[in-house]
């Protein structure tokens, strides 16, 4: 559990993990909280889950930027940049607080940061008829290999693996799927505790670059990237203050 006052440390970062199917009171609190383009985008969603789901991640982000900065969770306004990052828009942070979400399923990782760019992803492990095809599409040739020495049935996991530590470097650089997620490579079978590097095939970016891997609950797998190797995590569940 977090501790009662937050304090966001330059050389942190901070992963909360959070349920998006909660409790009616908490969905309609959390809904008046949300922008008028909050609201509309959300209106979009044809299923009621998906919908309910998305003002749950909206409003739990807002609660969490409220804590940092100490600020009304409905005063924020946010911008993308031209590859669909989010962050707080010019003029309306007290503070350099960075973020990234993700989600699959009713699950969602909150990254945060001072300073320094951040990406987090998650995925639901589900079975994949088409791992390989997959992997040899997107993946790198030695990351194929080290997926396909491994039995079928462990496959389908190392593809989850590999393909959220490489989201969650593309969303820390910001620049989505401009960078190809076979121009680097990551490791695949390492230690949660581990810093882990990038190997950029092309440049020198990714020296600047690390990763986490997360295993936030059973059957999910994360990572998260953020720049510098100077860095230390906490992991934390939110809670709402109201509860």
């Amino acid at each position: 559990m977090p501790p009662a006052k937050l304090a966001l440390g330059s050389d942190e970062v901070h992963v909360w993990q959070a349920s998006l199917d909660v409790q009616a009171v908490l969905h309609a609190r959390w809904q008046t909280t949300l922008s008028a383009d909050e609201l509309v985008r959300a209106q979009r969603f044809h299923s009621s889950i998906h919908r309910d789901r998305y003002i749950a991640g909206r409003g739990i982000l807002r609660d969490l930027l409220a804590r940092y900065l100490r600020t009304p969770a409905r005063g924020f306004q946010f911008s993308l940049n031209a590859h669909g990052k989010p962050a707080l828009a010019p003029g309306s942070e007290v503070a350099d607080v960075r973020f990234n979400l993700s989600h699959s399923g009713d699950l969602a990782l909150f990254a945060f940061t001072m300073s320094r760019d951040v990406g987090v992803d998650v995925e639901c492990l589900r079975p994949l008829d088409r791992a390989m095809d997959l992997a040899e599409r997107f993946f790198s040739p030695n990351e194929v290999e080290e997926i396909r020495t491994l039995p079928v049935e462990f496959q389908h996991q190392l593809f989850f693996q590999c393909w959220t530590r490489k989201e969650a470097y593309i969303k820390a650089r910001g620049l989505g799927l401009s960078i190809s997620l076979s121009s680097f490579s990551v490791p695949i079978d390492s230690h949660l505790n581990a810093y882990l590097p990038i190997v950029d095939h092309g440049d020198t970016e990714a020296r600047r670059w690390r990763l986490r891997a997360l295993k936030p609950s059973d059957g999910y797998v994360a990572a998260v990237a953020t720049e510098g190797t100077d860095w230390s995590l906490d992991l934390w569940q939110f809670q709402s203050e109201d509860l």
